[in-house]
């Protein structure tokens, strides 16, 4: 059995993606903290949370290839 070059790959890719969205969001604070508090809050929650979003369909081509799940 030939280990896949996907598992490493991705492992790379997600590490990147955190990164790059890091940046992002970083890059963007100063905007950020001229809001009012409740709503940093708020962007820094949904932040947080958004970039789990790529993280199923990468996840799954490193397991599978295929980045859709086959509807049988």
């Amino acid at each position: 059995m030939t280990p896949s070059w996907r598992k490493p790959f991705g492992m790379f890719l997600i590490l990147g993606v955190i990164a790059a969205w890091a940046i992002l969001v970083a890059s963007q604070a100063h905007r950020i903290a001229d809001l009012h508090q409740a709503v940093q809050i708020i962007v820094y929650l949904v932040a947080g949370i958004v970039w789990i979003a790529p993280m199923g369909p990468l996840l799954r081509w490193m397991e599978t290839g295929q980045f859709s799940r086959k509807r049988d």
